[in-house]
């Protein structure tokens, strides 16, 4: 599908900024006198790796460092020693970086001179390092020379902790030894540089530019799978014994989850960008897992259908196969819902930042497409943001909003308008809605509805800065009133520390944007249940935090609203694979006067877990049982 090849550039300009990075990677904290001082002789990988995660010889000059050639890079090669010691802590395979493409080539025996250095890929500071050799001179004693058997990773050979670290917390760059036998980040620390092999691997998420993480031994003594193959993340639990494959040296084939690489395969261990991932030195055959795209049970006469859906930057000159694609998730895989909660739908021109806002040629593209996959007729509903102000792609102006169909008893609540009688302003007269609060209003009956419909909550509120308001919406069903909120909530983003990085237990900077939100949202809530006992609220969307988050508990604990991913099986509740872990981050919540009606609740697994996908978070539906007014 032509919009899964962006993953190109992406992969390109990663390539190009590890390449620049090592021509300028700078040692970390060398000895005053490191430079002056005489080039160690006698010296073996092992102990220019040491038992740290930080080299002991880090910027020290060493000469005659002997290995064997077991792989080449542009700018560089991996050597191992033929003859290891018996720590296993130590690594016996070390890159050595030469800037421009080596002569040397596999299984040549050679001995290099050069500094001891430390680089970390990526740049920044959260990720680890790769020790190198910063070569100044390579020589070859000999060519043909036998590559040192690899190291098996998982039944019959060296199995993964558990647990990412053992005891130690902090920078564990500043832990002191290894520990490789009870933490994953030791674990792999002691295989840097060296030849490893993983048999019969399976996929436990998709493709995604040029890496694809796998179980080794189809999974065996892994933790706890999914229901189609995929690894759950859990609370203290980043999954170690996953492990992520990289097309650095050797392409790989598109793969989904439980897609399978029969037979041994073998690599060189490294790390980049906040994983360490082998390197596969030749190109592995792929066996199709089988692995079908979900779709949702009907609804059944007097249930009430409310999905979610995210389109992902879904702008006018994305490609026609995309909006085919997302229109199928809407009516093959959600059943057409009567209501759902779309985010990810950018404006007019799409990533062009020439001031346009509006974005119905868009929402007719959709529509239309809908309409064309056998889908019934949809109208929307949102609030177009004010330019640059609500995040995303710059120019996009991405937003939230609202599809719904009106043929089986839905109706939407537009307000302000002339016959409704709490719109007691004209609507010439009404305030910018990009920055005007909907409130709830109190209603006879016990029953509570909206000054704005549909409105966004709190956009001046500093949570929202640079990002997407939540935008409530009031509907009727068969004559019941209804407060829908829909979220897309700040997401996680490089300033958060990767889970396999230097700093341990990693922190989540941008939690607090969501603690902030969630408050916001949490309040909002209150607020209409304040208004009327008995009001009826769904809040739904991309909330981009798990179940047991303190922001999703804001509204379970803090709001009263049931989390119906909550309870959903374990191996069924994730509508989104991060790096091969599986994680629930999208959710609908319904009050208690909802969630005490007979309700059926699905994750459609037709996006999370594929490589060539018109959106990467899976949508959801539930379907509740009303008889109306």
């Amino acid at each position: 599908m032509a919009y899964a090849a962006a993953a190109g550039p992406l992969r390109t300009a990663r390539t190009l900024a590890s390449v620049l990075a090592a021509a300028l990677a700078v040692p970390l904290a060398l000895p005053p006198a490191a430079h002056a001082a005489a080039p160690l002789t006698g010296r073996r990988i092992h102990d220019v790796q040491g038992a740290a995660h930080v080299s002991p010889l880090n910027g020290a000059a060493v000469a005659g460092v002997p290995g064997v050639v077991t792989a080449v890079t542009g700018n560089g090669f991996w050597m191992q020693d033929p003859r290891p010691d018996r720590d296993p802590a130590t690594s016996e395979g070390v890159f050595v970086f030469t800037r421009t493409r080596p002569s040397a080539v596999p299984g040549d025996a050679v001995r290099v001179n050069g500094r001891v250095r430390e680089y970390r890929p990526g740049g920044g500071s959260a990720g680890l390092t790769r020790t190198e050799i910063d070569a100044t001179a390579t020589s070859v004693a000999a060519h043909g020379a036998a590559l040192p058997a690899p190291v098996v990773i998982g039944p019959g050979g060296r199995r993964p902790p558990a647990a990412v670290i053992s005891a130690r917390r902090g920078d564990v760059e500043k832990g002191g030894a290894l520990d490789p036998k009870h933490g994953g980040l030791d674990f792999y620390e002691s295989l840097e540089g060296m030849r490893v092999r993983i048999s019969d691997a399976v996929a436990v998420g998709p493709s995604s530019d040029g890496q694809v993480p796998v179980l080794p031994a189809n999974g065996a003594g892994a933790g706890t799978r999914t229901k189609r193959g995929g690894i759950l993340l859990r609370d203290g639990d980043a999954n170690p014994e996953r492990i992520v494959l990289d097309d650095a040296l050797a392409p790989l084939p598109a793969m989904n989850v439980g897609d399978r690489l029969p037979g041994a395969h073998d690599g060189v261990l490294d790390y980049s960008y906040g994983d360490f991932t082998l390197l596969l030195t030749a190109a592995p055959r792929r066996a199709d897992g089988g692995l079908p795209q979900e779709a949702a049970s009907p609804q059944r006469s007097g249930e009430l259908a409310v999905g979610t859906a995210g389109l992902a930057d879904l702008g006018p000159d994305s490609p026609p196969q995309r909006f085919r694609d997302l229109a199928g998730d809407i009516v093959r895989g959600l059943d057409s819902p009567d209501l759902v909660a779309v985010s990810g739908l950018q404006d007019n021109s799409g990533p062009h930042d020439d001031g346009t806002v509006a974005a119905d040629q868009t929402v007719a593209q959709l529509i239309t497409a809908i309409s064309e996959a056998g889908g019934p007729a949809y109208d929307w509903r949102s609030v177009n943001p004010r330019d640059r102000a609500d995040g995303g792609e710059k120019g996009g102006n991405s937003r939230i909003g609202f599809l719904f169909r009106t043929d089986r008893g839905l109706a939407f609540v537009d307000r302000p308008a002339a016959a409704d009688p709490l719109g007691d302003t004209p609507p010439a007269a009404q305030p910018d809605p990009s920055v005007t609060s909907a409130r709830a209003v109190r209603r006879a009956g016990g029953t509570a509805s909206l000054s704005l419909s549909p409105g966004r909550i709190a956009p001046r509120d500093t949570a929202w800065s640079g990002a997407r308001k939540p935008l409530a919406g009031e509907v009727t069903w068969r004559g019941r009133r209804i407060i829908v909120v829909a979220d897309d909530w700040y997401p996680r983003t490089g300033d958060d520390q990767p889970l396999f990085g230097r700093y341990q237990p990693p922190s989540s900077p941008t939690e607090w944007r969501r603690d902030a939100q969630a408050r916001v949202v949490a309040g909002f809530v209150k607020s209409v249940r304040a208004a009327g006992r008995k009001a009826d609220v769904i809040v739904t969307g991309g909330l981009n935090d798990r179940g047991t988050s303190l922001p999703v508990q804001a509204l379970t604990k803090g709001a009263g609203l049931a989390d119906l991913p909550a309870a959903l099986p374990p191996g069924d509740r994730y509508t989104a694979v991060t790096g091969g872990n599986s994680e629930d981050l999208d959710h609908i919540l319904l009050s208690p006067s909802l969630a005490k009606s007979r309700h059926r609740f699905d994750v459609v697994h037709r996006a999370s877990e594929f490589a060539a996908r018109a959106g990467d978070h899976d949508p959801t539906v539930v379907r509740i049982a009303l008889p109306g007014k």
